[in-house]
Parts: structure tokens; sequence; C-alpha cells
């Protein structure tokens, strides 16, 4: 009798209760990194899965940080390119990289240039057509200046499209995470893209389910009202992605 008396009650996060819009499908891809490779492997699961579960409005979002680190950022930005030209529902968050990234191309700044090579911007570098020899000849300055015209327009263009954060039913997705305490309509692009320790350390609850990458965990991480599934991609070669539907959550990866 006591021992029932003073059973613990299980506790229920509220990431096991989310749901999305019934005959919606949602997956979500974490940080790709430039592993253009991986991407693709991802892409045919999700196909794969997506036929195998029958008819749905399926919904494909990748969470941000296509590029840098890995060895084909603009393999990576392509694939994606192409994937939204198929028609299908594909969406695409802002992240850290892709901000620094745009700003290196468009602002012939060299110390943004500088920070963008600090961050793995090299490897993106390196996916576009120059040399190592041409590299190591230019100075930042230089760099600078040849970075406007390395990349294709189409290219910086589409990034320039991306969002900021997508809204679905009781879940939130976004690049990094977002403010506690403040309401999603009011977060500031800065913590979405940027945002850490303040938002993983937070034990409370949150207005949405958040559904993130940016910091890299060795497995998914789910806790409380968020789930990060960046694994890592450019170094673990596990790509991840979370797929929902009504309240199901699954998870493929590479």
């Amino acid at each position: 009798m006591l021992a029932r008396l003073f059973k613990k009650t299980a506790v229920t996060r509220p990431i096991d209760t989310a749901r999305v819009p019934d005959g919606m499908r949602v997956y979500a891809i974490g940080d790709v990194h430039g592993r253009n490779d991986l991407l693709h492997n991802l892409l045919k699961q999700i196909e794969a899965d997506d036929l195998a579960r029958g008819a749905a409005d399926t919904h494909i979002i990748f969470l941000g940080d296509l590029m840098d680190r890995g060895p084909d950022s603009a393999g990576v930005i392509e694939t994606a390119m192409a994937l939204r030209d198929t028609g299908r529902k594909v969406r695409f968050l802002m992240g850290n990289h892709e901000e620094v990234f745009l700003r290196a191309c468009r602002e012939n700044d060299p110390k943004i240039t500088r920070f963008f090579i600090r961050i793995g911007g090299e490897a993106t570098i390196f996916s576009y057509p120059i040399t190592r020899a041409e590299y190591m000849a230019l100075d930042m300055s230089e760099l600078s200046e040849r970075l406007g015209s390395l990349v294709p327009a189409s290219h910086l263009e589409f990034i320039e499209g991306f969002e900021d954060q997508i809204t679905i039913g009781d879940y939130a997705f976004v690049h990094a995470g977002v403010r506690p305490g403040v309401p999603l309509a009011e977060q500031k692009p800065s913590d979405l893209r940027w945002i850490r320790e303040d938002f993983v350390e937070h034990r409370g609850d949150l207005e949405k389910v958040i559904v993130y990458g940016h910091t890299i965990y060795d497995s998914v991480e789910e806790r409380g009202s968020r789930i990060g599934i960046d694994t890592g991609a450019y170094a673990s070669a596990a790509l991840t992605a979370i797929g929902l539907e009504g309240g199901e959550r699954w998870y493929l990866q590479t």
C-alpha cells in the first residue's frame, strides 16, 4: 500500500505529446557542413521511408549550416537547389555559417573573410573553382575581392532566401535554438542562428518543441522541449534527420 502511495509518477515530456497536423509528414535534416556524399545518402533514405509510409503531405526542412568544414559545400548547395527545383515542399533555415558566408561574399571585408576561414570557410572556398596555388598567392584583401566573383550569384541568391524559423503544429524548427522566455514571434535572428549555452542549459518548458542543429551531440539529444539532431556529420559521417507524423517521431541516419 505505502509503496503504491509513494511510487514515482512518470513525467510526460513535451516532446512525447507534440504533434504535427494530421495528414502531414515532416523530415528535418541536421547540419550537412559540406558533406554532399552524406546528403545524397540521407535523401535516398528519406525518399524510401516516405514511400514506405504511404501518401502524405510531405515537407523537408534543412536546419542550416549546409556549408563549411566538409569538402563539397558548393555541391551541397547544388543538391539543395536541385531538390527545390523538383517542386517538392522543401524549406531551408539560415545557419550562422550561411550568415558569415554571405557577408564574406558580399561585403569585401578582410576581417569577415578571416573569420569565415577560421570557422571552416577554407573548405568551402576550395569547393569552388580556385586552386590551392591561386589561393595561397592571395592576401586577405585580395581574397575578399575574389570571393564575390568565385561564388555563383545563383548560390548567393538561393541562400539569401533562407528562413530563420519554421513552425509546424507543436514544433518550431530553428538552426541554433531560441532565447528562453522570449516569444517565438519576438526572437532575434542572432539568437536563432548563434545561441548555444543559454538555450541548451535551459531546463524549463518552451513555447514549442524546438528542433535544432548547431550544437553537436554524439547521438540525438532529446530533452524536455528540445530535440537536437546535429551529430557532427562533417567529422563523424553521421548525418541525421528526424521524421514526424501525427504524434510519432523517428530518425534516419547515414
